[in-house]
């Protein structure tokens, strides 16, 4: 009879915190409180910090009134407060006019007032003040003057400008999307890239799978082909196609380009059936089992393995367990914006406690899995003045449908992750930082980092919020067996990674580490490293290229599975959603 009133209130907690996710997009309500609590009660008692802030805010007030004074008078005076380098919102030269200079410049001054607030204050723990800090900073964004109509003038000119217009397809914009998010469709655009039509067009072939993977092998494409084949894991976050996008920015077609036999690792979609797979069905169902399939398929070859984002975190573990093994089918693996040590992981690190860990547990166990949607909305909160308020400025003030781009339209196309393998990843990993620690257990016995004696190259992005540069860095110090080659490049997550050659923005900086010399600072690092022009592809093409060899005929397209045989030639058939 316990036992039975006890799976009862489970089954109500677990519905309790369903509803609530949907209200909070994932995010534990306990867990901000928390936080907020630790943060209020630590103010409480500092009376030093509190006379501080009031000074601050008074000298704040003091600017302000100066600035107001001279704006009015002489509207292009300096301004006493710049916004920081990645904050564009305040860009455009009406903000330069009076009101909209002084309204903006006090926003900014009060913005600054309130860092000063939650962040400084002894006896806060870290998570709990980066907690509070971020969520000062939404709350603040909601309120940014270029939100509402009044006070933002670059909706106020265009409405002048249109009549009106603007307001009137702003609102069709608004009601459009409210209807997709409640029929659970993909954003306005979408429709525009079909896979297989308009991105993931390049021509391969299935040719192997599991109840986890699909193996596509993409054939080179020039007359002298480079003896190693390339293998490509993706982040099980990730459609695989995120590497395979348009033809003037998909890597794969670049690759098979350069010379390169390219297989690439697809992920299924998981669904309740799958509830109960783990990280480590994930590294021998997908990782392992993709290398048995290449190896067959092009013998006597050594496999150049590239991981991105949390697929290069597996193939690190992967390659730590086949280093400890005796295992030597490895040729050297690449790591694009991938962590090993999770100790600092960024703003994603907000998103990972005990209390969220154990929300997230509860409202994963009815339907088996995380709705795409919900990492979704971890991911928009991360970049808000940019994914969410921007945008809804631009499509519901100034009446701008934004179009879709590849990528944007590859981001849409959200996947789920089982509960089992989901809680795993982020307690093992980000939580308990068990690998970079040497406590993660293959097949009953740890696995370290620095067991791994391949060449690594590791690419860092210079705006990432989900794998900041200097975590990423940080193999330097774990593996410590060969060269280590470390790229930094311009852009963010996805599209620093997504840089194609002829990218007319892009700049990077490169340096390799033999094995054996000293280490160097993340920060000295990068201001000591020459800043290149162009793509990071370049550099690592030449760094496969003379790792891998030639030789003057490819090797065989492997035998698509029983079942493939008439859509194996079908680009973009191959998108594992059972």
């Amino acid at each position: 009879m316990g036992g039975a009133v006890l799976d009862g209130d489970d089954a109500l907690d677990r519905l309790a915190h369903t509803a609530l996710a949907r209200l909070t997009k994932g995010l534990s309500p306990a867990a901000a409180q928390l936080a907020w609590h630790d943060w209020a009660f630590h103010l409480a008692i500092s009376p030093g910090k509190r006379r501080r802030l009031l000074h601050e805010a008074w000298d704040a007030q003091r600017r302000f009134l100066n600035y107001a004074w001279q704006a009015a008078a002489n509207p292009g005076c300096t301004n006493c407060v710049e916004p920081l380098e990645q904050d564009r919102r305040f860009a455009d030269e009406a903000w330069q006019k009076w009101p909209f200079n002084v309204i903006h410049q006090g926003f900014l001054l009060q913005q600054d007032w309130w860092q000063s607030v939650t962040t400084g204050l002894r006896g806060v723990s870290r998570h709990h003040e980066d907690l509070v800090t971020f969520a000062g900073r939404q709350w603040l964004d909601m309120w940014s003057p270029g939100n509402f109509f009044w006070t933002n003038p670059e909706v106020l000119q265009k409405t002048v400008e249109t009549g009106g217009a603007n307001l009137r397809q702003g609102a069709q914009n608004w009601l459009d999307d409210l209807r997709r998010l409640l029929a659970e469709a993909p954003p306005a655009g979408s429709e525009d890239f079909i896979l297989g039509k308009d991105v993931g067009v390049s021509p391969g072939k299935v040719v192997y799978r599991n109840n986890l993977i699909e193996l596509i092998q993409y054939a080179p494409t020039t007359l002298e082909v480079h003896a190693a084949p390339v293998l490509i894991v993706p982040s099980w976050i990730m459609k695989y196609y995120i590497l395979d996008l348009s033809s003037h920015n998909s890597m794969v077609r670049w690759l098979v380009g350069q010379g390169h036999t390219v297989f690439m690792v697809s992920w299924k979609n998981p669904g309740s059936e799958d509830r109960d797979l783990g990280l480590e069905d994930y590294r021998r169902l997908g990782i392992m089992a993709a290398l048995d399939a290449v190896t067959a398929i092009v013998p006597d070859q050594k496999v150049n393995a590239v991981g991105y984002c949390l697929g290069g975190t597996l193939l690190a573990i992967a390659a730590a367990a086949m280093a400890r093994d005796g295992d030597t089918r490895l040729h050297s693996i690449s790591l694009l914006a991938a962590e090993i040590d999770f100790r600092e992981p960024g703003e994603l690190s907000l998103f990972i406690g005990e209390s969220q860990l154990a929300f997230l547990d509860s409202i994963m166990t009815d339907k088996g899995y995380l709705d795409g949607w919900q990492m979704a909305g971890a991911f928009q909160l991360l970049n808000s003045q940019d994914l969410i308020w921007s945008r809804q400025m631009k499509e519901y003030l100034l009446g701008e449908r934004q179009g879709l781009f590849d990528l944007m339209a590859w981001n849409a196309d959200t996947t789920r992750m089982p509960a089992r393998m989901h809680s795993e990843y982020l307690r093992r990993l980000y939580l308990d930082n068990d690998f970079a620690e040497g406590r993660y257990l293959v097949d009953g016995r740890p696995v370290v980092p620095g067991d791994i004696r391949l060449p690594v190259f590791a690419i860092g992005t210079v705006r990432d919020h989900v794998a900041p540069w200097k975590t990423v860095y940080k193999v330097h110090r774990l593996i410590g067996g060969a060269d280590i080659t470390f790229a930094l490049t311009s852009g963010g997550h996805n599209a620093g990674v997504v840089s194609p050659p002829d990218h007319p923005r892009r700049s990077f900086q490169i340096a390799t580490r033999p094995h054996g010399a000293p280490h160097t600072d993340a920060q000295e690092w990068r201001d000591k490293t020459p800043v290149r022009q162009g793509s990071w592809w370049l550099a690592w093409g030449e760094w496969l290229a003379a790792l891998s060899g030639a030789q003057t005929a490819p090797p065989p397209m492997g035998r698509p599975d029983a079942g493939y045989a008439a859509i194996a030639d079908a680009p973009g058939s191959y998108v594992l959603e059972r």
